[in-house]
């Protein structure tokens, strides 16, 4: 069993984990524990053999949940999450064999307890989640090989799910010979880490006006960013901003002929599917969370003060307000270009 993190985002950069968890444990039955819509990320993976939804929803969730654990009879618990919670419940599930870092105090809960690596902070945040399973092949082989592994991101989106993306879209008054620009302009977790409105509706101007399909997508939490962008903007857009689940969603970004995002989850889902993706970051270390692709690219004009971390600016927002929507309009004709002529 593997307890994942809670975050969409850090969900995808698990992915490379998972997939050298399968080939350390070939013939194992492999099950993720997910929080509600991350889950969708695996609706199609090849690479695991189910999904356990834990829906957090009250003081008696945990309990809940070690019961299913234990009625499951796992044999080894790689928690992912570095919550007290998610090795607190694996401890009283009764999973022999439990891995984890001993982060938030919950050393003695887990029956092999990793000390942050060195690195944390310093790598891609996917190498994190890889060191865990590095330490489980240690363990069972005496050696591993995946510290020269690099990482794996694909997810799949089947041709019929990228079917019903375009007739979504198409539903939502999309056009059917124009290219498609998706826009994600939210941010659930930290309202820092949001280029403006005002910006965002200028770049869906410019995009329009030179003929694509514009669509915001987001969840449903980030619904007021997506009313502020289309109040800006003179043309109107496309919003599946709460319209769609995850897996929509992974499929609306695998049709997509370029993405343009926060640091948030969607940036590296374009990464797994290898949409053209543009990530744009202002308080967040790039280092850590920049997209896991060859298609993608970040912009980012940081001040002294960046990478904060800070979920709202205290002073004038600066990392993002240097950002001009014409730059980010002509990074984005100019991947799209580039995907015109490889598809030609």
């Amino acid at each position: 069993m593997v307890r994942l993190p809670n975050w969409l985002g850090d969900v995808v950069m698990a992915v490379p984990a998972l997939r050298e968890l399968r080939r350390v444990l070939p013939d194992a039955h492999l099950t993720l524990v997910s929080r509600p819509g991350a889950a969708d990320i695996f609706v199609e993976a090849d690479f695991v053999d189910e999904v356990m939804v834990y829906d957090r929803t009250g003081l008696g969730s945990a309990w809940t949940q070690a019961r299913q654990w234990r009625r499951r009879r796992f044999d080894l618990a790689l928690i992912f999450q570095n919550a007290f919670e998610a090795a607190a419940i694996a401890r009283l599930s009764g999973v022999p064999v439990r891995i984890g870092y001993r982060t938030d105090r919950r050393g003695a809960l887990l029956t092999h307890p990793l000390p942050s690596p060195e690195w944390k902070d310093k790598r891609h945040e996917s190498f994190y989640y890889l060191n865990i399973v590095a330490e489980l092949e240690r363990l069972l082989y005496g050696t591993s090989s995946i510290e020269a592994t690099e990482p794996c991101l694909d997810i799949a989106v089947s041709e019929d799910r990228k079917r019903r993306a375009f007739e979504l879209l198409l539903e939502h008054g999309g056009r059917k010979n124009a290219p498609l620009t998706l826009l994600c302009p939210g941010s659930i977790n930290s309202r820092a880490k949001r280029w403006p409105a005002e910006r965002y509706a200028a770049l869906a101007d410019r995009l329009v006006a030179s003929g694509a399909n514009v669509a915001l997508i987001g969840s449903p939490g980030e619904s007021d960013v997506t009313q502020e962008v289309c109040q800006r903007a003179q043309h109107q857009l496309i919003v599946l901003t709460g319209k769609t689940t995850v897996a929509e969603a992974a499929a609306l970004i695998s049709i997509a002929d370029v993405l343009i995002t926060n640091d948030t989850g969607p940036a590296h889902i374009g990464a797994a599917l290898n949409t053209p993706t543009i990530v744009i970051f202002g308080p967040t270390n790039p280092l850590t969370t920049y997209p896991l692709s060859s298609n993608a690219e970040i912009i980012r004009r940081a001040p002294e003060c960046a990478p904060c971390m800070l979920r709202d600016c205290p002073i004038d927002h600066r990392c993002m307000t240097a950002i001009a929507p014409e730059e980010v309009f002509e990074r984005a004709a100019a991947l799209m270009s580039r995907r015109a002529e490889v598809i030609a």
